[in-house]
Formats: C-alpha cells, structure tokens, sequence
C-alpha cells in the first residue's frame, strides 16, 4: 500500500447514520480478501476512531505517524533481517471438515470460532476456507493457555 496520507471526505448525511448505528451495534468485522480478521486492540481501535470520525460527518487524513524516511520503517512495517527470507508462501486452504478433524472439534463449535474471528476464516462464494497455519495456531494457543491454567492451579495451592 501506499504511504501517502489520504483525505476521505465527510460521508453523506444518510451512510454516516447508517456508520454510527452500525458502531453502535458494538459489532465489528473485518474482512481483508474475503478472510474475516481479528484485528489486535491497537489497530481495531484506531480502525473504529477513523468510522467514529467518518460517523460524526468530519472528513479524515490517514498518514504514517513515523515519516522518518527510514526504509526499514516505512507504511509501518519492518524490513526482514538481513540473511532471512519472506515469509513462506500460505499453507493450504482446507474446508471445514479438513479443518475440524485437524483441530479435533465438530464442525459447529469450528464454525462458532471462525464466526467470531479467533480463527480467520477465508470465503470461496458461501464455502468457508481454513488455513491449516491457523489451525495449528490456535491448537498451540490452547495449549498453551492449559499449561498456564495448571500452572497457576499449582501456584495457588502451594503445589510445585
């Protein structure tokens, strides 16, 4: 993308209130390629300032904060160490039934994270596509929090 701030004019009367119900509803979901994306606090935050604003009627300037000229820097993003490759090219898309018997789940309770977004979620038309990367992901964060669970499980009874 480029990094040259751009000015979006005040939205009409009729789609800003259509914008401020929408917030209002407090649900918020963002779709990048037809993948439904849960966005870290950060950037959901300054995703839902830039619609408040656009909601109100005001006009609005999007700009890089660091405009330092410093390539590593620049549209936000790091340059890859040196000596280091690109990231891999994506895992493969897998349906919803691949996806939960990797993930040892039933469709439903798959189908329920993916709605909520803490598994992305591609679409091809109405058919949802799973990453088999974000399953392993999620099966790692998992995982993970079991270990913390029963670790903090321990602390709290003098265990060790």
């Amino acid at each position: 993308m480029d990094s040259t701030p751009r000015t979006t004019q005040a939205l009409p009367g009729k789609e800003a209130g259509a914008l401020a119900r929408a917030l209002d509803a407090g649900d918020v979901t963002v779709f990048v390629d037809g993948t439904a994306l849960r966005l870290p606090p950060a950037a959901r935050d300054a995703v839902l300032d830039l619609l408040a604003r656009l909601a109100r009627g005001a006009a609005v300037t999007v700009a890089d904060a660091r405009a330092d000229g410093d390539p590593a820097t620049a549209g936000g993003r790091a340059a890859a160490p040196a000596g280091t490759q690109a990231a891999a090219a994506p895992s493969p898309l897998l349906t919803t039934s691949q996806a939960a018997a990797a993930a040892g789940i039933s469709h439903t309770y798959l189908r329920n994270l993916t709605d909520a977004g803490i598994i992305p979620v591609e679409y091809r038309g109405s058919h949802r596509r799973i990453r088999m990367e974000d399953i392993q992901a999620w099966l790692e964060q998992q995982r993970l929090a079991k270990e913390a669970r029963r670790t903090s499980g321990r602390a709290a009874t003098g265990a060790e």
